[in-house]
């Protein structure tokens, strides 16, 4: 007789696991501590077997009399409805393995550790934040460019132009990565060029003119903060690399004797050593700043504890108390500023300037600088550099600065 949906609800557990039938094999089993699972006893090719329905409540009555149902029309036809559910879960399984996210997550380990931090987190943000939760779950074989175009307009709609464009390269490297371990055809973000809004290019401001730089340079001798702050702002002009590496700069990467920085490939943008010959300035100012901080792992330690680097904040603050907001002057500023006025007026070559930028510079083969490439004249223009600097601050409080051409150094 064919149990009703209440008989099903008020089985009650007893002292040995007991069956209450419901008809063509399907039967409750109630268990000695009350839990209610579903079979189904079937014979296929002559032998009794045993199909696993599910967990009562989770699955109804109803629901188990169609996968009685559905079991007894696979017989008909041949087929093993245990077989059949089990190749369904292993393919199940596969998928899984073989989706969007397990191998995003798989490639976020292996091939994104030995990048910056900075680059790691956003990198991650993008997967995690913005592609997993819309795409994550499919096979990467079944996801379409339409799919992905899907999940990067949702970052295109909040104005996150630019970060829908780094996610959608993020997708690329994911899916290039999935080819070259045989889970991938093809890189479906390539089917999508042109498809986003162009980001509206942002410049950092910066000062380029020559009487605007020396008073520039007057307001940061001037300037009464921390005298690792103040350090950290003196150089930046002098130095002009990134302001991320002006912060993280080490004691043990500064080498007095040879009168230059040696800064290790793991810590540059470009994954590349970056050498930075030091003016007699720049070096005076470090000499300076070491009675102070020479102690400490960081040249210019935070605040807040010696372990650790000055505040990203820490030179665009100082700034901003001078006068400079970030629509005038920023931190990374300073790299524009010395790129025109060493190209425009210093006249020296293009190479050696965007080599000192620690750039990605080629040669006419194609292939990229060292970084020992032009020290000699890097050397040279670096001192040539913090001179003018002086002259430019000299002529600004004698209120008499004169942009001149200084001679072609190419």
């Amino acid at each position: 007789m064919a149990l009703t949906a209440l008989q099903v609800e008020k089985a009650k557990q007893q002292e040995k696991d007991y069956k209450l039938s419901d008809g063509s094999g399907l039967y409750l089993l109630v268990k000695k501590n009350g839990s209610k699972y579903w079979r189904l006893k079937y014979r296929f090719t002559n032998k009794e077997r045993l199909l696993s329905i599910g967990v009562y409540p989770d699955i109804s009555l109803k629901d188990a009399r169609l996968a009685r149902d559905e079991a007894r029309r696979q017989l008909a036809q041949g087929i093993d409805p245990s077989a059949e559910k089990q190749a369904r879960k292993l393919a199940g399984n596969i998928a899984a393995a073989n989706s969007f996210e397990a191998i995003g997550r798989e490639w976020l380990d292996i091939k994104i550790s030995d990048k910056s931090k900075s680059y790691q987190v956003r990198t991650k943000a993008a997967l995690v934040n913005d592609l997993f939760p819309y795409i994550g779950k499919k096979p990467i074989t079944e996801i379409s460019a339409l799919d992905l175009l899907g999940a990067l307009r949702r970052i295109e709609n909040r104005g996150a132009i630019e970060t829908a464009h780094r996610a959608k390269q993020t997708a690329g490297q994911v899916f290039r990565y999935a080819i070259a371990t045989g889970r991938a055809d093809r890189d479906i973000s390539a089917d999508l060029k042109g498809a986003l809004k162009t980001p509206v290019s942002k410049h950092f401001p910066s000062i380029t003119d020559p009487t605007e730089v020396g008073r520039l340079l007057i307001a940061i001798d001037g300037y009464t903060g921390t005298k690792t702050v103040k350090a950290a702002l003196l150089l930046s002009p002098l130095l002009f690399c990134r302001p991320g590496e002006i912060r993280h700069l080490e004691w043990s990467e500064i080498d007095f004797e040879n009168a230059r920085i040696e800064i290790p490939a793991e810590k540059m943008k470009m994954r590349e050593a970056h050498i930075i010959p030091l003016s007699k300035q720049a070096q005076a100012i470090l000499e300076e700043i070491h009675y102070v901080t020479g102690q400490f792992k960081f040249v210019f330690p935070s605040q807040r504890g010696p372990s650790r680097p000055l505040s990203d904040n820490g030179v665009r603050t100082a700034l901003r108390t001078l006068g400079y907001d970030n629509e005038t002057m920023t931190p990374h500023g300073f790299r524009a500023m010395a790129r025109t006025l060493l190209d425009e007026v210093l006249g020296y070559r293009i190479e050696w300037i965007e080599q000192q930028l620690a750039h990605a510079v080629k040669d006419a083969n194609g292939r990229a600088y060292n970084r020992t490439k032009h020290l000699p004249q890097r050397t040279e223009m670096m001192q040539r550099w913090a001179d003018y600097l002086d002259t430019l601050r000299t002529s600004a409080t004698n209120n008499n600065v004169i942009p001149a051409k200084f001679g072609n150094r190419g």
